[in-house]
């Protein structure tokens, strides 16, 4: 059996990479975004299974999904994510996906999650999927932005220049300048790549 598991988090990967690996009959390579995952599809493909990290660069929330699931013929494409909720976990199995793994889960459960997958069914925690949502709690990181600075701070997640995000919003650039500079001080960035890292972490995109 060969898999892909692309997450842009090393310790996470790796974590999970270790856990498929104990198992010994599966062979695993790895990726820490989706384009570099479609290119390993090209070059190393076919996969009998894809796991792709729900919040790692490229994916733009289900979109990301959408395109590896119609990439170089049909896929089969599981979710995997240690921060979205029961609902997206629904809309990624309606689009298509063999499955929604929670980064919670056992090692034992993953690798059967993996095995069940691979053979062409649908997996997802029966737990997971019916508890009850929790009611969300107020990011701390959010609530010291107003929404303008949080739009543009997405922007920057996202990779985008200023320019780029001005066009985005509508706005002038060196509005957006200002903007970056505020947000800056508000969650302690020392530059742009700082500040998309402390936005993921945070949980905000």
């Amino acid at each position: 059996m060969k898999i892909l598991i692309a997450d842009d988090h090393d310790l996470l990967r790796d974590t999970l990479v270790l856990f498929v690996e104990g198992e010994g009959s599966i062979e695993i390579v790895t990726a820490s975004d989706l384009d570099e995952a479609l290119a390993i599809v090209d070059a190393q493909g076919p996969f009998d299974l894809i796991m792709l990290d729900y919040n790692m660069p490229g994916m733009s929330g289900l979109d990301g999904l959408k395109r590896a699931l119609t990439y170089n013929g049909d896929q089969k494409v599981a979710l995997v994510s240690g921060i979205a909720k029961r609902s997206v976990a629904e809309e990624a199995l309606a689009l298509g996906a063999a499955g929604f793994v929670p980064k919670t889960i056992s090692a034992k459960s993953l690798i059967n999650a993996v095995k069940f997958m691979a053979m062409g069914e649908k997996y997802a925690p029966i737990d997971f999927m019916t508890a009850e949502d929790e009611a969300a709690a107020p990011n701390p990181l959010a609530e010291k932005l107003s929404r303008r600075e949080l739009q543009v701070l997405e922007g920057l997640s996202q990779g985008k220049s200023n320019k780029e995000i001005a066009r985005d919003l509508d706005l002038q650039e060196p509005t957006i300048k200002l903007h970056v500079k505020t947000l800056y001080r508000k969650i302690g960035a020392g530059n742009r790549t700082q500040a998309a890292l402390i936005a993921k972490d945070e949980g905000l995109f």
